[in-house]
């Protein structure tokens, strides 16, 4: 069942809004500190190597991002589907972002196709 942007729980909203700030500590802040993330098939893995992340490969291209949709696949895990625009190659990717929660954080992020 798709879900209304709204209706996703804080973390995941959050980080959107945040990416869209580029606003790194108050994203690293998001994730448990022993979070991981997947993303481009790099396993991050801690807030270090998330920070790390957003610094690095997270951060080499000026990007907007269009969430398209949303939906709960368990009562802790919500995939968002949405459309980036930038100067990436390309310039158009359409990606999932794959949240699993722990209450006001996130524990898990699998970005990809």
């Amino acid at each position: 069942m798709d879900l209304l942007p709204s209706a996703l729980p804080g973390p995941v909203r959050r980080y959107f809004e945040l990416d869209a700030e580029r606003a790194i500590d108050s994203i690293v802040a998001l994730f448990t500190s022993d979070a991981t993330v997947v993303d481009e098939r790099e396993t991050h893995q801690g807030t270090s190597a998330i920070r790390a992340w957003q610094l690095g490969a997270a951060s080499k291209y000026t990007y907007s991002t269009a969430v398209l949709g949303a939906e709960e696949l368990d009562p802790d895990r919500y995939v968002v589907r949405g459309r980036l625009t930038g100067n990436f190659p390309g310039g158009i990717v359409d990606l999932k972002w794959d949240f699993t929660v722990d209450g006001p954080r996130i524990t898990r992020l699998v970005i990809a196709p």
